[in-house]
């Protein structure tokens, strides 16, 4: 059996959010073609009890520590140069050493890399694999080009600065590897636009849903006190773009809900909740949940799922989940530029406070709109199949004829 290097910033599993859901899949799928010798860094300690399960799924692995705080002291000294200040963070020595070992010893026969700054182990190794694929996932320099709109200096500064630097980062990953792989048609054409010079050698993937596990048939007991209106909003609650999302939705949206419909409830559900989040618990109308073991019940038996993102990239998985549970999704223009149009057109898009008061109001209280969450069960079930999107990185992984 051939053999692969898998290199993630993260370890890979539990697959419960993000890039994880995907790298988990993609591990699933890469294994079933080939031996895969994992190398990865861990930045939550609760995350150390998972290691076995990767262990029995791979051959060999490391399993790196990062350290947050010692992770952005080594990024000061790059605040002067080139250099984005995303890769020191990534950065291990031990993990580097174990990369340069398993090449120089087992020679695999290709490397998948997913996301950009997993790409620095690569680029200078003494040998690199006949067939390396870089799933960037999404386009990062954008997202930080976002951030940068959105803060007051100095980390406006920042932001920019790593916008532009990660840029020039992801197109030296590009042109030195075999193919570029990003989670969207919108992403892969907004990359094209950045860095022309390499699209011919860059690619779309969709992601996929378990739509079984996501299923609106999975009994489970309702969470939420009978009799009143729930919208609910899943996520990580530590990651900006979501901080960002619920604290304008509680703070603009709510109040002009609750004047109409005055029992309606806003449930924020996902783990580490930010201080900035577990204030808005003390709303009228809002809860905060903090880490469930299991997000579908609040989506089960929501009356609606928002998605208010101002800042995002790539394909939100909340959506996705939340199509497949058959449910009503209200989401902002962003939050859907990565959803196939065909598919987007079984969600409802809002914008400002008011259109999206106004479209929670109608589809809590619209009868009419009860067709709305199955058709994008159906939708989900056609694009975002898991076993049929993930065959599209056979042929990135041959070498050319």
């Amino acid at each position: 059996m051939q053999e692969l290097i898998y290199l993630t910033q993260r370890i890979p599993f539990p697959p419960t959010k993000g890039e994880k859901i995907r790298q988990f899949q993609v591990l699933c799928y890469l294994r079933q073609r080939y031996v895969v010798h994992l190398g990865c860094l861990i930045d939550d300690p609760a995350d150390w009890q998972h290691t076995g399960v990767l262990r029995e799924l791979c051959g060999e692995t490391y399993f790196a520590k990062l350290n947050p705080w010692t992770a952005r002291l080594a990024c000061l000294p790059c605040l002067i140069g080139s250099v984005p200040l995303s890769v020191p963070y990534f950065f291990d020595r031990g993990l580097q050493e174990w990369i340069k070992d398993v090449l120089t010893r087992r020679r695999p026969n290709a490397a998948f890399v997913s996301s950009s700054v997993m790409g620095q182990y690569l680029l200078d190794a003494p040998y690199r694999p006949p067939r390396v694929v870089m799933d960037f996932i999404d386009v990062d320099s954008d997202k930080w080009r976002q951030y940068g709109d959105t803060r007051s200096w100095p980390m406006s500064w920042i932001c920019r600065r790593e916008s532009k630097t990660l840029l020039a980062f992801d197109r030296r990953l590009a042109h030195a590897f075999d193919a570029s792989v990003f989670v969207s048609r919108a992403e892969a054409a907004l990359f094209n636009r950045l860095a022309p010079d390499v699209s011919a050698k860059t690619h779309q993937v969709n992601n996929g849903v378990d739509s079984i596990y996501f299923s609106p048939d999975a009994a489970a007991e309702n969470p939420y006190d009978r009799g009143r209106p729930v919208v609910v909003f899943t996520g990580t609650m530590s990651y900006w773009p979501n901080v960002d999302a619920v604290t304008w939705f509680a703070e603009q949206v709510l109040p002009r809900l609750r004047r109409a419909i005055p029992s309606i409830a806003f449930y924020i559900v996902g783990s580490h909740p930010s201080p900035q989040v577990q204030r808005l618990g003390g709303l009228p109308g809002v809860t905060v949940t903090g880490r469930v073991a299991d997000v579908r019940p609040y989506l089960a038996y929501a009356a609606v799922v928002v998605a208010p993102l101002r800042i995002a990239n790539g394909v939100q998985n909340k959506v996705l989940e939340a199509m497949a549970m058959a449910k009503i999704v209200i989401a902002s223009p962003r939050a859907l530029a990565g959803v196939e149009p065909e598919a987007a057109r079984n969600v409802l898009v809002a914008d400002d406070a008011e259109s999206f008061a106004e479209t929670v109001r109608r589809a809590i209280t619209d009868g009419d709109l009860c067709g709305l969450g199955p058709r994008a069960r159906t939708a989900v079930e056609k694009f975002y199949n898991w076993d049929k999107n993930l065959r599209d990185f056979a042929p990135l992984l041959q070498p050319a004829a």
